[in-house]
């Protein structure tokens, strides 16, 4: 008898445990639905929409049933062949944030490494220091390079060596190097902070243990703290590149030159544009395809990180 009513106990916890999970999933449910879904939905309506000829307006299309395919198609079939308007941009952007991405993984890691294992009394200091270029806008950031990137900014005059030299380069005239090199100042503390948190959460006696068994500190970096970061690594990578993939602002401010434009520019002109928001719309609806594949990439390591675990 006793057993019976545990047992009925027992599954009646385990029920409200049940309905428990759901319960607190709904909030974020609910906010995906909200902001994900409905804007992506909109989005889609306005691609395959219609334009009111006279206003030159976007006219969104609520029925998929009569969506019309017009303006995705003018965009795909402008970026390649001989109407390949869009492809510089969309193929710069490609490189402008793959190599950005690069050198904010090759900055931000042994910074982030520092800080989680090595900093001891002074990590909460390291920390306040890496929050702190939040505190200030991204716009003032941009400001003060473009004073410092000016004709006759400190740039130019620490390359003058005080008088006796006179650099002839002009920063701000479409130099795709300053646009890289803006992007990794902007969006480099994205990637120092959840690498930070990736690796502060590493499990010490694992890595203690590659030490017992005779690894140096090197080969224990390459054998375990490396390969048990790579989902770290890449998530970080993940939070850099996808709002660089949609960013317009760095190079509007360091170069506003067509020979750096990148695919924010295409979207951020385009809406300016009487008669573009479609076209807009599916530049966005380009990059979001674009960045879906690292995302499916994350899920597959962290999946199989779990099944490993498991």
């Amino acid at each position: 008898m006793a057993e019976c009513l545990a047992h009925v106990q027992g599954g009646r916890i385990l029920n409200r445990a049940r309905g428990l999970w759901p319960a607190l999933a709904a909030p974020g449910i609910a906010w995906l639905l909200l902001f994900f879904v409905a804007p992506m939905y909109v989005v889609l309506c306005i691609v395959f929409g219609a334009v009111d000829p006279i206003f030159r307006t976007a006219v969104p299309v609520w029925n998929p049933l009569q969506w019309n395919p017009s303006q995705f198609t003018y965009v795909l079939t402008h970026i390649v062949g001989e109407n390949g308007v869009y492809g510089p941009a969309l193929l710069r952007t490609g490189i402008f944030v793959l190599t950005a991405s690069i050198l904010c993984l090759l900055i931000a890691f042994p910074v982030a490494y520092y800080v989680s294992r090595l900093s001891g009394k002074r990590k909460g200091l390291l920390l306040t220091l890496l929050i702190a270029p939040f505190w200030i806008s991204y716009m003032m950031r941009m400001f003060a390079w473009v004073n410092l990137l000016q004709d006759d900014g400190l740039v130019n005059a620490a390359l003058s060596l005080g008088g006796l030299f006179t650099p002839d380069i002009n920063w701000l005239t479409g130099q795709p190097v300053v646009v890289i090199l803006g992007l990794v100042y902007g969006y480099v503390p994205y990637m120092i902070l959840p690498l930070y948190a990736g690796l502060d959460r590493l499990s010490q006696p694992v890595l203690e243990a590659s030490r017992d068994l005779g690894a140096n500190r090197m080969s224990s970096f390459w054998r375990v703290t490396l390969p048990l970061s790579r989902p770290t690594i890449v998530a970080a990578v993940l939070l850099t590149c996808l709002p660089m993939l949609g960013d317009y602002f760095t190079s509007d401010m360091l170069s506003a030159s067509p020979k750096t434009a990148m695919v924010g520019n295409l979207i951020n002109d385009s809406v300016l544009t009487p008669g573009q928001t479609g076209q807009a719309g599916a530049f966005v609806l380009l990059v979001f395809l674009v960045a879906l594949m690292p995302m499916l990439y994350y899920i597959k390591v962290t999946s199989r990180r779990d099944d490993v675990a498991t």
